[in-house]
């Protein structure tokens, strides 16, 4: 007979056995990772509720959990804000029942509006859940050239044309450059950017496994991304432009220099990140060839009755859409992060 399983709350007793089992699990993200109970809870002060079930004293599953509570866009239990990925990692079904009822309990405790697992498998059938986001991930040849062929023909110029105009790739120790030039991509979409601070702390916790590339043209930056890096899989994350990388290919240029360094370093998967449906952000995927993987977000209703919709593409936020765009830039990142933290 198995042992029971218990579900506790994470301690620092039992951090590197959750994050070992995370790596080894097929389904383990780097957003299940353990560092991310840091990166919250300094960066944003949200509080957390990292689950772990155990069975003789063995890690069994692992559901990490941040509660997100604003007087605008609702009090939430997720998994995991400002992620792509997240949900119950289990290796059985005794696991992950027993972390699924005590999510469930801890929401209804807590009094959230609801509890949204974010998966990339559906998970729970009886709840509702969007499909609003897809991912896109590949396959990274250990042949550069091959690599570059297997962009399609159109955007594979692009990339040729960064090459052409000389652009070149550094990597930056700090988030200054990156935050310049992220912000001003977000205040263009008019979306409301996190602050500086964040992207240092996540620097500080996940170290070499947080990587900021900058593209440079006639010495100065056009482009840059930080990319997270798991297993044998490279995820670039946070990226923005200047209006001058346009003309020279810059942001295509960056994505092929994080897929190289990635494949010198022995990684094989390229993982381009979650885009919403009917996006540019999901056309420019495509065009490198990329197909979309659904996503599936699932909720667990408590005080709503309905799903919640928090996305700019819903027709509420237009006007603050439009106003945030026509905001300089410096403002946006002074009064952006209050609000961005519950965006997540």
């Amino acid at each position: 007979m198995s042992p029971d399983v218990e579900v506790q709350q994470l301690g620092p007793d039992l951090e590197s056995a959750w994050d070992a089992f995370v790596r080894a699990h097929p389904e383990g993200t780097f957003f299940h990772l353990a560092g991310w109970r840091e990166v919250l809870r300094r960066a944003f002060g949200h509080r957390t509720h990292y689950l772990v079930a155990l069975a003789g004293g063995e890690v069994r599953g692992v559901l990490p959990l941040a509660e997100v509570k604003s007087l605008l866009f609702g009090h939430s239990l997720v998994s995991t804000p400002f992620c792509v990925y997240g949900g119950i990692v289990a290796a059985d079904e005794a696991a992950k029942a027993a972390l699924e009822a005590r999510a469930c309990a801890l929401a209804q405790e807590l009094g959230v509006d609801y509890l949204e697992m974010r998966n990339r498998r559906r998970q729970h059938p009886g709840w509702p859940a969007k499909d609003l986001y897809v991912t896109f991930r590949k396959a990274i040849a250990e042949d550069s050239e091959q690599n570059l062929l297997a962009i399609p023909r159109k955007q594979r110029a692009m990339v040729r044309k960064g090459i052409q105009k000389g652009l070149s790739a550094e990597i930056d120790a700090r988030p200054d450059r990156l935050y310049a030039m992220y912000s001003e991509s977000l205040r263009n979409l008019g979306t409301p950017v996190f602050s500086k601070r964040y992207l240092g702390i996540l620097q500080e916790v996940f170290g070499r496994d947080c990587e900021i590339l900058t593209v440079m043209h006639e010495a100065a930056p056009v482009a840059s991304v930080l990319s997270f890096y798991f297993r044998d899989e490279v995820l670039p994350y946070y990226g923005g432009g200047t209006r001058a990388a346009r003309g020279v290919s810059g942001n295509d240029f960056m994505y092929w220099s994080v897929m190289e360094r990635a494949r010198e370093g022995g990684r094989r998967l390229f993982d381009y990140g979650r885009s919403k449906r009917g996006t540019g952000s999901y056309d420019f995927k495509t065009y490198w060839g990329f197909e979309p993987e659904p996503l599936h977000y699932e909720y667990f209703l408590v005080r709503r009755r309905e799903l919640p919709n928090l996305s700019p593409t819903n027709p509420k936020y237009e006007a603050m859409i439009r106003l945030w765009r026509s905001l300089p830039v410096a403002l946006t990142r002074l009064i952006g992060p209050p609000v961005a933290k519950y965006l997540g």
